[in-house]
């Protein structure tokens, strides 16, 4: 007769164990296989000393195993397999907390030439949009250009820069920035789950941008454009104190409303001594792709009229187009294709590089 699992397994219960238990209690026995008569099983110790210390065990197991009738032959193997050794932990990357502080006033990004923040005094205007094509214009023309999401609690750059790729770390400090469409970028928007929300308070926040501004390894930049939240907050001013700052474009529909807030916006980067490099006008005017009309839904003229009014420069109108915003949601930058909507992007990066500013 064929002795049987649960016969050896029974023998093996009643051998006893250094430090108490026994070998099935322990739950040591590994790879149990009976071939006919013969029995062959391995006992795992915890360690290499624990092994050593049960050979007067492993002994007695295969006496008792070989007293079971049916059995004729037995091969016992000890070995040390113990808990693998655990791998040190992953560097953690953890953006927020309060910001450093900072001696001297505003500072120098290393290796970037020129950073100049993309503002608004209100939102829905295109600023993001604006800022992603104007990017991806400069990066077309040349230029070493990094875009920078500083809308902490609502990005958007990763969205239409068409990456989702969470940003590397190797020692959970130095952040490994990501490249889309021939531009280094990074935004808040990398950090998180797509619909997760940032419920930070300012001090909160203001250490995430310092993050994103310091310890990014944005490499040599003849340009680094800062999308900006709009309005005249936290973001804006801390931005202002701590870094040296080229200077600011500031982006506007034609309309009375959306004027009323970007003269806000001019107003803060006058108090913090950031020079204005010049207004854009979005959305200025909108042909209709069936017969050709062209239409001024949010007015038109307004930005450059505001421009000389205030003496400053005026860089140009962007249209408002349906394959702006089509080619934005898909992640590809109208600006990275060829047509009338790209050639405007194209035109106001020759504007910003002719005049010195990228």
């Amino acid at each position: 007769m064929q002795a049987t699992r649960d016969d050896i397994l029974s023998a093996l219960s009643g051998i006893s164990l250094p430090g108490g238990g026994t070998l099935t209690s322990r739950d040591l026995i590994r790879a149990l296989t009976i071939d006919g008569g013969t029995v062959r099983f391995v006992i795992e110790a915890e360690s290499a000393d624990a092994a050593r210390a049960m050979g007067p065990a492993q002994a007695a197991a295969e006496a008792a195993v070989r007293a079971i009738p049916g059995v004729t032959a037995v091969q016992v193997v000890m070995t040390a397999h113990g808990p693998a050794a655990k791998a040190p932990p992953a560097p953690s990357l953890k953006i927020g907390g309060h910001p450093t502080p900072q001696q001297g006033g505003p500072q120098k990004l290393s290796g970037i030439d020129r950073i100049i923040a993309i503002g608004s005094g209100k939102g829905g205007v295109g600023k993001s949009t604006v800022a992603s094509n104007l990017a991806v214009a400069l990066a077309r023309q040349g230029r070493r250009v990094g875009l920078l999401d500083a809308d902490i609690y609502g990005p958007s750059q990763a969205k239409m820069m068409g990456v989702s790729k969470r940003p590397a770390s190797a020692d959970g400090k130095i952040i490994e920035p990501v490249v889309a469409h021939g531009v280094t970028m990074m935004s808040m928007g990398l950090l998180l789950k797509e619909d997760e929300a940032v419920v930070w308070r300012g001090p909160m926040l203001m250490g995430a941008l310092q993050q994103l501004l310091g310890q990014v390894a944005w490499g040599r930049l003849d340009i680094l454009l800062i999308d900006l939240p709009p309005g005249t907050g936290d973001v804006q001013l801390t931005l202002a104190q701590r870094t040296q700052l080229t200077g600011a474009l500031v982006v506007s529909t034609p309309q009375d409303v959306a004027l009323l807030d970007a003269r806000k916006a001019l107003d803060m980067f006058q108090k913090v001594k950031v020079p204005v490099l010049g207004l854009i006008e979005n959305m200025s005017s909108f042909v209709c792709p069936n017969c050709g009309h062209e239409s001024h839904i949010f007015g038109h003229g307004g930005v450059a009229a505001e421009a000389a009014r205030l003496d400053l420069p005026f860089l140009g109108e962007l249209p408002l187009a349906l394959e702006v915003r089509l080619a934005g949601d898909a992640g590809t930058p109208v600006a990275a294709g060829e047509g009338a909507e790209a050639e405007a992007f194209a035109r106001l990066a020759q504007r910003l590089i002719a005049g010195g500013m990228a």
